[in-house]
């Protein structure tokens, strides 16, 4: 339900880092009750647009205007006085508490004695969670709450501050079919309010479904805003891109080799059962599920993350013992984790040393790390991978998403695995990253490696796998061969079906 009137503009935004230009020029504008989409590559920009908006970074340069006033938005605690609030792709709840406490942290409603007022903190975060439809007992703990509902706690919070703008970055990443439309729907109601919402995604099909305009950003510029009714697909990947990508998948098959992986009756009470299967070099065995399907802890079972009750692993024909990270790195396994800041990266080191971190035997001698070699090494990768980076000693946090998956496919490389785990590896990158890692994918595969790869993107799974496996509930609902997976037939087996 848009007005004719701004509520948001943003002019001549710049942001300037050590070495780097974020933002030139970049101009944005928000109406009352639109849904407006933020689109462009990782590193584009769009991010620290937003953390400008939200006072997480100061601009460099620029000026903004709420209702057409100028406003200064130095903190985060400003730009809720001033009705903008954003919910970050990695929720930023705090699990021990409840979803009341999480909703009124540091403005909790207080008695005439100054001690907080815990039945009223209950009562109206329930009245808030009950007014977004969302079925959450204010009361339970979060970390008791699925990651839809931790969303939808999220959501209250912004209201509870009264906000007028709020910003979506990636909100759908880790919601099923079921849930990003119970999504859609709260973000439309509150639309129909008079909120404001700056939507960010890379997930096309949800741009045309719940965007009304959408601005492209290229280089940290603002390329265009248009309506999306409309545009097509192709129109916006082309201004994302500023290149044609013909193939959104561009699959290359490749002969399977001998056996490189094998599983027999791998167990763990209560979330894996009796799992087996047979994994070949050059083959991209695709694993797909619902949410809860045990993809993931399938993945962390092989990489020794987690334990196991029973069965047998094989490497090249022979049983192997894997009962940690060590052991699995040891037989030339490498695990990308879907969570890559928090499993996948230590932030605060630098690409070079992310790059390096599980080969620090060969850049070491007597305890101490070489960081010449360290750096050759790197070098070579973030070449290969064109992993765009100030240099090899940028923190690796100040990375866009794209390039921070690229240093952790870098890590596995570097350590010459040869069997690799990928979780979600383009979850939350641009189309233009994916298609370089399905490019990479098929360079890893053409060279012999053998990939296991889960992906809760079913067009992902059909367009890049040479056989899936569908999990259910923790067991291994069926396989399909390339030739024979179609979405309908893997959401049956996912379900249940035959």
């Amino acid at each position: 339900m848009i007005s004719g009137r701004p509520v948001l503009e943003m002019h001549h935004i710049g942001q300037v880092f050590p070495g780097v230009v974020a933002l030139d020029d970049v101009h944005f504008d928000l109406m009352q009750g639109e849904v407006h989409v933020l689109l462009g590559e990782n590193g584009a920009g769009k991010s620290t647009l937003v953390k400008i908006l939200s006072g997480a970074n100061p601009r460099s340069s620029g000026q903004i205007l709420l209702d057409g006033v100028e406003v200064r938005i130095e903190t985060p605690r400003r730009a809720q006085e001033l009705g903008i609030a954003i919910i970050y792709q990695e929720l930023n709840l705090i699990p021990a508490l409840t979803a009341a406490e999480n909703i009124f942290l540091g403005r909790e409603p207080r008695r005439r004695s100054g001690f907080i007022d815990q039945k009223r903190v209950v009562t109206d975060a329930q009245s808030l969670l009950d007014e977004l439809h969302a079925g959450i007992d204010a009361s339970r703990r979060v970390c008791e709450l699925s990651v839809a509902q931790q969303q939808m706690v999220e959501v209250a919070r912004a209201l509870s501050l009264q906000a007028r703008i709020l910003i979506m970055d990636e909100p759908t990443s880790a919601l099923t079919g079921q849930e990003i439309g119970e999504l859609f729907a709260l973000i439309r109601r509150l639309t129909q309010r008079g909120v404001s919402v700056i939507y960010i995604s890379h997930r096309m099909e949800e741009i045309f479904e719940i965007g009304e305009r959408v601005t492209v950003l290229r280089d940290g510029r603002h390329i265009e805003t248009r309506p999306i009714a409309g545009t097509s697909r192709e129109e916006l990947v082309r201004l994302m891109v500023n290149r044609e990508l013909k193939e959104h998948f561009p699959k290359v098959r490749v002969e399977p080799g001998a056996e490189a992986l094998r599983v027999e009756k791998l167990s763990r009470r209560g979330v894996l059962e009796e799992i087996s299967f047979t994994l070949r070099r050059g083959e991209v065995l695709g694993i797909a599920g619902l949410l809860g399907s045990g993809r993931t802890e399938l993945a962390r079972a092989l990489f020794g993350a987690d334990p196991v009750d029973g069965g047998r692993i094989f490497i090249k024909g022979k049983p192997v013992r894997i009962g940690s990270p060590r052991d699995a790195i040891h037989q030339g396994i490498g695990y990308l984790t879907e969570d890559r800041k928090g499993q996948g990266l230590v932030l605060n080191l630098a690409v070079r040393e992310n790059i390096c971190l599980a080969s620090l035997a060969r850049f070491s001698r007597l305890g101490w790390v070489s960081r010449t070699r360290e750096s050759n090494a790197a070098s070579g990768f973030v070449d290969k991978l064109r992993i765009r980076t100030p240099g090899l000693g940028q923190q690796v946090r100040y990375l866009s998403g794209g390039n921070q998956q690229k240093v952790v496919m870098s890590k596995w490389l570097c350590s010459e695995s040869r069997i690799l785990l990928f979780d979600e590896p383009t979850r939350g990158i641009d189309v233009g990253a994916k298609v370089e890692i399905y490019q990479l994918m098929n360079k890893l595969a053409a060279d012999g490696a053998a990939i296991l790869m889960i992906s809760s993107e079913l067009a992902e799974i059909i367009g890049m796998s040479d056989r899936v496996l569908v999990m259910c509930q923790g067991r291994i609902a069926g396989e399909l061969s390339a030739a024979e997976a179609t979405q309908q037939k893997i959401l049956n087996l996912a379900l249940g079906g035959n």
